[in-house]
């Protein structure tokens, strides 16, 4: 493990953030195997729920048709039998992030417990950080999508408004349909949200600090803060960023670092924008600057548009500024 961790010149649980987390090649302890290989499973799930949702073309131009011609029998017949079947796929979307809410709160129960300090946490559980890590990039990585692709709002929509008319008409029963009223319901207000992966994510942090009364917020809220830190040190640090083995892993750090941001945000009663932030806010801000614009606007938006705290009083104007709002 010495290898992948370099401590700086100080004293690590006082400069949380000081040392190398490889996101690119932690293997689990022994300690860690059986949570690691639970998490894994879902891991590989997400993977194959990206490149479903990065091909999601929708069913636009046959709704169109159905919309301009509404006696036409087979016109009708084409548009829903091209929506049925994605709206399987949405269903398939939404019933990943309820499966990753309690993915989460397995991961963090490791990575918050008292045995030692999150700082201790993350250099010494790599591999249950890398995960972690990793559900929050797929987290911003899925909401970037979902908010290029209207479709996705386009054709639930149909769907519910075809499905409606049909039980009016006594053509449609629950049991025949790829998704129920009630499921429906649910997924309606999932997709509603602009970041519906991030909602889910920061819902299931504050649930899971509210769940666990015995654990001290703290424990929550300096995981987080110390891994915002780890992630912005790699990054400004050319002796650690020199370590990537691909430039992949910078835009990797950046994501997880503005997920983590807004966990913290949500969960901490101050939020990450206060002058007491355990999180340098400013010099995070500075990171995403520095890179490409094209890169980081995504994430810029993340911050500036689905945080909790930004426009509270106590945010100063400089960090406002910065972030240009």
């Amino acid at each position: 493990m010495g290898n992948l961790i370099k401590v700086l010149t100080r004293d690590i649980d006082n400069n949380a953030g000081n040392f190398f987390l490889d996101f690119e090649n932690a293997q689990p302890t022994e300690a860690e195997r059986q949570q690691w290989e639970q998490v894994s499973a879902v891991l590989e799930e997400a993977m194959s729920i990206l490149q479903d949702l990065q091909s999601y073309s929708g069913a636009g131009e046959a709704i169109r048709q159905a919309i301009q011609q509404p006696n036409d029998e087979s016109v009708q017949e084409k548009a829903w039998s091209s929506v049925v079947p994605l709206v399987g796929k949405l269903k398939k979307f939404y019933e990943f992030s309820v499966k990753l809410e309690g993915t989460l709160h397995g991961l963090l129960g490791f990575l918050t417990s008292a045995r030692c300090s999150p700082t201790q946490h993350l250099e010494q559980e790599q591999a249950l950080a890398r995960q972690f890590a990793e559900i929050l990039h797929f987290t911003l990585r899925f909401d970037e999508l979902k908010m290029t692709n209207p479709a996705i709002q386009n054709d639930f929509s149909y769907y519910r408004r075809t499905l409606s008319r049909m039980r009016i008409n006594n053509l449609a029963t629950e049991e025949e349909n790829e998704v129920n009223n009630e499921l429906a319901n649910r997924m309606s207000l999932f997709y509603a949200n602009a970041t519906p992966m991030l909602k889910t994510l920061s819902d299931a942090t504050t649930k899971f600090v509210s769940d666990n009364t015995d654990l001290p917020i703290e424990n929550t809220t300096d995981c987080l803060s110390t891994m915002a830190s780890v992630c912005k040190v790699m990054l400004e640090t050319p002796e650690y960023r020199s370590r990537f083995a691909s430039e992949d892993t910078v835009l990797f750090c950046l994501r997880v670092m503005v997920g983590v941001i807004i966990l913290y945000d949500y969960v901490h009663p101050a939020g990450a924008f206060v002058k007491s932030s355990k999180i340098d806010m400013k010099g995070c801000i500075k990171v995403l600057r520095d890179q490409p614009p094209n890169r980081v606007e995504g994430l810029l938006n993340a911050l500036r548009y689905t945080t909790k705290h930004l426009n509270d009083e106590t945010t100063s104007k400089q960090i406002k500024s910065m972030l240009q709002v």
